[in-house]
């Protein structure tokens, strides 16, 4: 892989991230404004995919996919991680309703987030490549461990709400810091008469952290199943993390009504995990027909939630 691609990817990123910032600015998002932004990010990461189509060779030289296979492998990687980070959307609300986060910091928030959860990513992808290329055998426990939590998450009852105030970084903060009742701005310390103080911001950007270290391991393995290039799995991931502020605010006062996607994810990662599994096989299951279980799933699950609950929408 060329280095510039890495360093100019990585320049971009910076600048939609900085983007990102930028029209979430004033802290005040309106439904409207979110959801032309999701379609642009949406956009941004199809435009992309073009890029690759017809520049693959360019940015990748020592590749030994095709330039149709690199736009197909990244258009599934993305479809993939864009469906599983729906999952976040879930618990980022139930954060903010238990924690009790004011609307105006929500949006950075969400970006510290999705920052913190980009860096992760990045961490955890550099050492699966790396522990692929050095230990083939891995690829099975990445198999086993998606199977594993798309039985877990089959099997999870939708009616019971984790409770994160409990917490271990809940608990490690309050041992470490004494932590004020009022969120003040954005601010994680202020001083009172007794020195510097910790703000519920602080705890609530600690529980986020951990749940993108959570949703990474589910996510990075599920995505090396549909392609082993470092550079696309990457780019796949900043791409779907990049949108998921904007898809929030579209999303916030729907989530409930999404009933069949967590069993849609459950077989995705069911599925993915088989695919895994018969990657060295004569039956491995080809990206593309992938790319139409995840759509066809996804699609599925989404119009199936929105008719179920079409008498919510008026309540």
């Amino acid at each position: 892989m060329s280095l510039l691609s890495y360093e100019g990817f990585a320049v971009l990123t910076i600048f939609m991230l900085a983007l990102d910032l930028y029209q979430t600015r004033g802290g005040k998002i309106t439904i409207k404004k979110a959801a032309l932004w999701s379609v642009f990010w949406v956009m941004l990461a199809l435009a992309f995919n073009v890029v690759i189509y017809l520049y693959w060779p360019l940015m990748a030289p020592e590749s030994s996919y095709t330039n149709s296979e690199a736009a197909t492998a990244f258009l599934t990687g993305y479809l993939l991680e864009k469906s599983l980070s729906v999952d976040n959307l879930f618990v980022f609300a139930l954060i903010f309703s238990q924690f009790a986060v004011p609307e105006a910091i929500r949006p950075r928030v969400l970006m510290l987030g999705v920052v913190g959860a980009l860096i992760l990513r990045a961490i955890m992808i550099a050492v699966g490549a790396e522990l692929l290329t050095q230990f083939h055998w891995i690829l099975y426990l990445f198999a086993a461990f998606l199977l594993y939590t798309g039985y877990k998450l089959w099997r999870e009852d939708e009616e019971e709400q984790e409770d994160f105030s409990q917490s271990l970084p809940v608990r490690m903060v309050k041992k470490c810091f004494r932590v004020s009742d009022e969120y003040r701005d954005h601010k994680f310390f202020v001083k009172d008469n007794k020195g510097w103080i910790a703000t519920p911001l602080l705890i609530v950007i600690a529980v986020i952290a951990l749940t993108d270290v959570m949703f990474a391991l589910d996510s990075i393995p599920a995505i090396f199943a549909v392609t082993k290039e470092p550079f696309l799995v990457m780019t796949a991931n900043v791409f779907a993390l990049l949108g998921l502020r904007s898809l929030y605010f579209v999303l916030e006062g729907m989530l409930t009504r999404f009933c069949y996607l967590r069993p849609a994810l459950a077989f995705i990662l069911s599925f993915i995990g088989i695919k895994m599994l018969l990657m060295e096989t004569s039956y491995a299951i080809p990206t593309p027909v992938s790319l139409g279980v995840i759509v066809l799933s996804i699609s599925t699950a989404i119009i199936g939630s929105l008719w179920k609950t079409r008498e919510l929408k008026v309540s």
